[in-house]
């Protein structure tokens, strides 16, 4: 099934869910445990006529939910077909359905607190060192370029978050070279910036803003802010 564009996915108005990295994310507030547990269980009812599934994660008080497809077509500039984890019209058709269930169960959707940590490593050997990741990460060398045409390190299982390559060269490479990405809501993200300021951050590098945000602790450690902007529902 071809993926669908940021565009498409935002023209799909999924109240419920925001777009973070490859995939589709909600979170549904819950009075307790046993609520979750019956919502998921109706959830699982409508993935089975469909034939696709969430990733879920229960917790006291909430329900979070991952909507992607392992199988997704995506063409390049060739025409050449390349196989990918991203959104298709599957996730979108699940994720209405699922915002239906959650309505039945009176759960309340909170967008705003879904979000998505990846790890970035530039380097300017990806191909040379994505092995030692891949079995490091997830005990599988397979993992490499899973669900991606990089050497982008993904486990299957969505056990530990996925290792991404940037470019590097070598004076590059004598600053830091690991760096957390924090994928936010739209709505949020200006919010989740100011906090890190307040805290004592600094910001290093907005030119890219508001998809990409770079903030530095006091001892020069940088992570980014990071939002799906194409796939935001337009003002």
């Amino acid at each position: 099934m071809d993926m669908l564009r940021g565009e498409e996915i935002a023209e799909a108005n999924l109240a419920d869910w925001r777009k973070l990295a490859q995939g589709l994310h909600a979170r549904y507030v819950v009075d307790n445990f046993r609520t979750g547990v019956r919502f998921v269980a109706a959830v699982g009812e409508a993935g089975d006529g469909l034939g696709h599934y969430p990733r879920v994660s229960i917790g006291q008080g909430y329900v979070d939910l991952k909507l992607v497809s392992d199988d997704a077509i995506y063409r390049d500039e060739e025409g050449t077909e390349h196989v990918l984890q991203w959104v298709t019209q599957r996730d979108v058709d699940l994720a209405r359905r699922i915002s239906a269930i959650a309505a039945e169960h009176r759960l309340v959707a909170d967008p705003a607190s879904v979000s998505e940590i990846e790890l970035g490593l530039d380097t300017a050997r990806s191909a040379t060192i994505a092995p030692v990741w891949a079995a490091l990460l997830t005990g599988s060398v397979d993992a490499q370029g899973h669900g991606s045409p990089s050497d982008e390190i993904r486990d299957a299982t969505g056990r530990v978050p996925n290792l991404w390559f940037g470019d590097a060269n070598e004076e590059q490479s004598r600053r830091q070279r690991f760096h957390v990405e924090v994928y936010v809501a739209p709505d949020v993200a200006e919010h989740r910036i100011a906090a890190a300021v307040a805290a004592g951050g600094t910001v290093v590098d907005d030119s890219n803003a508001p998809a990409l945000t770079v903030i530095a602790d006091q001892d020069g450690n940088t992570g980014i802010v990071c939002v799906d902007v194409s796939a935001a529902k337009k003002p």
